[in-house]
């Protein structure tokens, strides 16, 4: 039987024309982040990495991501939507871009919805904020629940938890 991996990447070609790149200038760290988002989307054959892709993907792989949400199930939960999300639940959202609306385009970010194109500018703007070049985990988590139109806030809230709470999560775990 042959593979359907390299059919499904040539369905993709903004992930191809990303590979290769610092990943949208989030450096080494998340790489793997945005990485894990990609294979996420050829195999589910979205056409962008959106905000549940990136969140998926930071819950996974960044210890500090998962204690932004605290102690309990939540992050069980959490990935318990998302994993729903590869096999049915987000097939509502599939042939669409996630875009809040009044958006800027972003240079750079191939291969990334309109929203998280701009998340991630947003991280970086945080990191710097901060002093710092390296973009961390928490600060991608923070751009992506704060726009309410974001595929990712939707997710949490499904998940009991108001955006809010994981901002907060994420400013606590900074000052800590």
């Amino acid at each position: 039987m042959r593979s359907r991996i390299p059919r499904q990447q040539a369905q993709w070609p903004q992930a191809q024309a990303a590979r290769g790149t610092d990943d949208a200038g989030l450096g080494a760290e998340l790489a793997e982040v945005v990485a894990g988002a990609r294979r996420r989307v050829v195999r589910g054959g979205d056409r962008h990495i959106d905000t549940a892709h990136l969140l998926h993907s930071l819950l996974e792989s960044d210890p500090e991501v998962r204690a932004a949400f605290g102690e309990g199930p939540t992050v069980a939960r959490l990935l318990g939507y998302l994993v729903q999300r590869s096999i049915g639940y987000g097939l509502r959202w599939q042939g669409s871009v996630e875009d809040s609306g009044g958006l800027p385009v972003v240079e750079g970010a191939a291969g990334f919805s309109p929203l998280a194109a701009v998340c991630v500018t947003r991280a970086r703007e945080r990191a710097a904020r901060r002093g710092d070049t390296a973009v961390r985990g928490t600060d991608l988590l923070a751009s992506l629940v704060a726009d309410p139109q974001a595929r990712a806030v939707e997710v949490v809230r499904r998940a009991g938890v108001e955006p809010a709470e994981v901002i907060s999560g994420v400013e606590q775990g900074a000052a800590g």
